[in-house]
């Protein structure tokens, strides 16, 4: 990072300098930036003269770069905290170590754009392209990337804690060790996405779609994930403790080792679902459908478990409590 250095306005005159606080890091007038952004259009054009963008370390804290194009420059630790991007074309940019803190990206295009370590805490992402972007270690705390698309992004270590996500598409998409405590997944679709070790606690997921989705070892304690659908997906080791799952389905999902203790499964389906050494203890499973008797002796049940029928458990063969009794409104 060239810190402390401050690079020349190409027209030498103060007028054109970008009207926004500095902070540390490398200064650029508003000229220099017009010439640096058409030299770079050239290269991107393979037209002569054309060069890359390079605005490694510049600061562009407020600056207003609305529908700007910076398709595969380099903004390593770039700052563009409070800045308006609204637009931009920043998709395979480097933008390793960046800081768009509290930037407004409506409708950008970050696809293919390398997030490493770069911070985008409070930021305005909703609308945004994030499709195969790659995040390790990215900051997204609280970020607003409502109807964003995350299709195929890979993300590691990543913080989305308190983020909204409503309505967002990660189809495909690979997240390691993340962390979406309270997020806000409402609506969220996450066909065949594959989730390990991630901390999605306290979520809102009321209607997500996870269907064919890979949930290894994942924590939705106290997740509310009511008519949200689990359909073919693979959740095994992960837990739903104490999470709200009215109405959702899980037909056909693979639940070894789940543990849905003390979640609330009213009406929820369980068709064809792989259920050995699932705990259902004090779940509540009234009027749950699509459980056989092997399916419901195969998890662990125990006298506090609400059984399908209405009744207590433990589930016993024989009993006939598998079959779905009324669901009482209220």
């Amino acid at each position: 990072m060239q810190y402390g250095v401050e690079m020349p306005d190409l027209e030498s005159t103060s007028e054109d300098r970008l009207d926004a606080p500095q902070l540390i890091g490398a200064r650029l007038g508003l000229a220099a930036l017009r010439s640096v952004l058409e030299v770079h259009r050239a290269w991107l054009e393979k037209r002569p003269g054309g060069l890359q963008a390079s605005l490694r370390g510049i600061a562009l804290a407020e600056a207003n770069l609305e529908k700007v194009n910076l398709e595969r420059a380099d903004l390593k630790s770039a700052i563009f905290i409070d800045a308006r991007l609204s637009g931009a074309n920043l998709s395979a940019a480097n933008l390793q170590w960046a800081d768009l803190g509290n930037a407004t990206l409506l409708e950008a295009d970050l696809s293919r754009a390398d997030l490493t370590d770069a911070k985008m805490d409070f930021a305005l992402l909703a609308a945004a392209n994030l499709s195969e972007a790659r995040l390790v270690r990215t900051s997204l705390l609280r970020a607003n990337l409502r109807e964003a698309r995350l299709l195929e992004a890979s993300m590691e270590q990543c913080n989305f804690k308190g983020a909204v996500l409503r309505e967002a598409s990660l189809h495909q998409t690979k997240a390691f060790d993340c962390n979406f405590a309270d997020a806000d997944l409402t609506g969220a679709k996450l066909y065949h996405a594959a989730f390990r070790h991630c901390k999605l606690r306290g979520i809102s997921g009321a209607g997500s779609n996870w269907s064919t989705a890979t949930l290894l070892s994942c924590e939705f304690q106290g997740a509310d994930l009511a008519s949200a659908r689990f359909e073919r997906a693979d959740l095994r080791q992960t837990s739903f403790w104490c999470a709200t799952l009215t109405g959702s389905s899980f037909e056909r999902a693979r639940m070894t080792g789940t543990d849905l203790e003390r979640a609330d499964l009213a009406g929820a389906r369980f068709h064809d679902a792989v259920t050995l050494g699932a705990n259902l203890c004090r779940a509540n499973l009234r009027g749950a459908q699509g459980f056989t008797p092997s399916q419901l002796g195969q998890a662990r049940t125990d006298r506090d478990t609400i059984l399908p029928n209405g009744t207590h458990g433990p589930f016993m063969l024989g009993s006939g409590a598998h079959r779905p009794g009324r669901i009482e409104p209220g």
